[in-house]
């Protein structure tokens, strides 16, 4: 409960300080903006002025400005100032130039030629007028035009004589339409609104149609002067209602919060006023409190996240505690199973050590057993080729006999070349029996070192080699088609060798008893492999083909094998990453088994 409590009071200061704070920010940003706008529109202001106040200094200087103001009887004169003021206007971009004299009459203007012409009118009152007369310097006024009721900043500079009398004063009309479209609304805020106070506090500039030539001093204040109504002539100047709210912390002295009262609504607004440069003028930028609210809210959502953010936090850590302490106490009771069976674990791993140990060894043994099996078998089919070995080594001995007894008789007789003839057929049996008996050798070695690249041809030939030699071959026609190309496969030429030898020695006692016994060898490419084929017109195999490569399997006599060649042949092309499958030929009576080794890779 207590939990609560605290949560719902931290939750409440929480959104009362992002509320406090999100006003403080918010006043800061919407006073900035105003301050920035604020300086924009002062030097608009500033530049408007450097434009055109040294305009009527230059103006005083012509000379035909003096003889008009000496000689105002003079028509032609008059007339010639007339039209210079109209090229002035022209040129300047200005609305109006005219010449006034001590009186303040107007003896000449650039608007001479219209109805509303300023010429014969007295502008005596007008503050340029009088401003430049009692200083003798450049004077500058806003007012309305008394004959065209149009706003405008006009400028005026006494003209003096040769002697520095003054003889008059030029002034130089602008519109401030241009000045104004710049005043709008600025583009960067929404909800704002500017007006410019003269000296008096009424509005003759503002972005308001409604706000112009309006009171702007505030409840209480006096009504306008009658200097302020010749200004503003056949305009009501009423007072603008609004009330002065508490100031907001944190903002400058120039700045100040109030609430204009308009058509039955209300609007508050942040108010900032600056003096403009060189008058008497005064800009109030108004813009409006609105966009304080959304800060507001906006700060209050961010500090609801971090309270939330917090709260979750805490009630994790707070679970997470908890949790910690009771895997904790789980952990001292899975310790103290873990002590009671760690003596158990230790023997069960002894034993399991012991075992792998023993069966390590018994792999050993294994592939060592294999391995003589493997050299059993190679003796066993060199064993069974003894007979047809001796046969083949019988006729070349029997030859070299006659020959050596002839060349005895070719020597008594002293017929050398006869002699040299035998002994050349000699060496050429003797050649072939050590052929014979080396390729037997070869053989009946052990494979020594890893599988390389070697070519498929060769143990092919080899192989055939060893058969030709039995005596029980010589009927049977060995068709083999030897690629012309080397064949490069991965393996070990003595290891595919005994396989080949395996494969064409069943396969010439499977064709025994055939009319036309034929065996025919082929090597074809497949995929990434290559493909040795054996084929036989034999009687074929038995219905299940998988049962000739289990050991102790096979259909001959005992005489002829004691069924292991297959079994041991699959895997010697096994451990070479190769394969070996047989069964029945689909074109005709007979076997043929598929000896598959892998092609010479392309980094090799």
């Amino acid at each position: 409960m207590s939990y609560r409590i605290g949560a719902v009071l931290i939750f409440g200061l929480t959104l009362l300080v992002s509320w406090t704070v999100g006003g403080w920010v918010g006043y800061r940003q919407v006073e900035q903006e105003s301050l920035e706008e604020s300086f924009r529109y002062r030097q608009l202001v500033a530049n408007e002025l450097n434009r055109y106040l040294p305009i009527p200094e230059l103006m005083a200087e012509h000379p035909l400005l003096e003889e008009a103001l000496s000689s105002p009887e003079d028509t032609r004169t008059i007339l010639q100032a007339n039209e210079e003021m109209q090229r002035m206007a022209t040129i300047v971009g200005s609305s109006d130039v005219y010449l006034l004299d001590t009186t303040g009459l107007t003896i000449a203007a650039s608007n001479y030629l219209q109805e509303d012409s300023f010429v014969g009118q007295s502008y005596h009152f007008r503050p340029y007028f009088s401003d430049a007369m009692e200083t003798g310097e450049s004077a500058i006024y806003f007012a309305l035009g008394s004959m065209s009721g149009i706003r405008g900043l006009y400028f005026s500079h006494p003209v003096r004589n040769d002697r520095g009398n003054i003889l008059g004063v030029i002034a130089v009309k602008v519109l401030v339409q241009e000045l104004e479209s710049q005043w709008h609304r600025p583009a960067s805020l929404r909800e704002a609104e500017m007006v410019v106070l003269d000296q008096a506090g009424i509005s003759f500039l503002a972005s308001k149609s409604k706000w112009l030539y309006r009171d702007f001093n505030g409840p209480g204040s006096a009504a306008p002067g009658d200097a302020s109504r010749r200004r503003y002539p056949d305009r009501e100047l009423r007072p603008i209602a609004f009330e002065v709210l508490e100031k907001p912390s944190g903002l400058s002295a120039q700045s100040g919060k109030i609430r204009i009262l308009e058509e039955g609504k209300t609007r508050e607004y942040l108010s900032v006023r600056t003096p403009l440069p060189r008058l008497d003028w005064t800009l109030q930028v108004m813009v409006s409190t609105r966009p304080v609210l959304w800060t507001r809210l906006g700060f209050v959502l961010a500090g609801m996240v971090l309270f939330f953010g917090g709260l979750l936090t805490w009630l994790y850590v707070r679970e997470r505690y908890r949790r910690e302490a009771e895997l904790a106490l789980r952990g001292e009771q899975l310790e103290r199973s873990v002590t009671e069976r760690t003596a158990d674990l230790e023997r069960s791993n002894q034993q399991l050590l012991d075992e792998v140990r023993q069966r390590e060894r018994t792999q050993n043994e294994l592939r060592e057993t294999q391995q003589e099996l493997i050299q059993a078998a190679k003796l066993a089919v060199l064993g069974q080729m003894s007979a047809g070995l001796n046969h083949e080594m019988n006729q070349p001995l029997t030859a070299i006999q006659t020959y050596a007894r002839n060349s005895r008789r070719f020597l008594e007789k002293g017929a050398t070349e006869m002699v040299d003839a035998n002994l050349l057929e000699i060496v050429s049996l003797c050649d072939k029996m050590a052929e014979l008996t080396r390729q037997f050798k070869v053989f009946a070695r052990k494979s020594e070192g890893p599988p390389t690249i070697v070519d498929f041809r060769l143990a092919v030939d080899a192989a055939l080699k060893i058969i030709t030699a039995q005596q029980n071959s010589s009927s049977t026609q060995i068709h083999w088609h030897r690629p012309p190309e080397p064949v490069q496969c991965h393996g070990d030429l003595i290891r595919i060798e005994q396989v080949m030898v395996n494969l064409l020695a069943n396969a010439v006692q499977a064709v025994e008893g055939r009319e036309t016994p034929e065996i025919t060898i082929d090597i074809r490419e497949s995929n990434q492999s290559w493909c040795c084929i054996v084929r036989d017109n034999g009687s074929g195999l038995p219905g299940k083909t998988e049962q000739v490569f289990e050991p102790f399997f096979t259909t001959k006599s005992v005489k002829q094998g004691l069924g292991l060649g297959l079994s041991i042949s699959r895997q010697i092309v096994d451990a070479l990453g190769g394969s070996l499958t047989g069964r029945n030929r689909s074109d005709g009576p007979g076997a043929e088994f598929v000896l598959t080794l892998k092609k010479r890779e392309a980094t090799e």
